[in-house]
């Protein structure tokens, strides 16, 4: 869960974070409402997967005007590459 989400907040992908913590607390809300199991371990794993998902969309959100992965070269130095 942690790399999924992980992926999410590299791509600033706010609205799968939010697709995935409803989805999550669904199957969470699910699973306490079934008889006859007892869901205590599954439970604790998908609230610990909630944790995660909240933590994500938590992460600030870039500047507006900035892009992901762009990078501004400040310096004014020419950068050569070789083959």
């Amino acid at each position: 869960m942690e790399l999924i989400v992980a992926s999410y907040v590299k791509v600033r992908d706010r609205r799968a974070l939010t697709d995935l913590l409803t989805h999550r607390r669904k199957v969470l809300a699910h699973l306490q409402s079934v008889s006859g199991i007892n869901p205590e371990n599954a439970a604790n794993a998908i609230q610990e997967e909630l944790a995660v998902i909240e933590a994500g969309l938590e992460e600030p959100n870039p500047p507006p005007g900035s892009h992901v992965g762009s990078e501004v070269n400040t310096t004014n130095q020419t950068t050569e590459f070789s083959n």
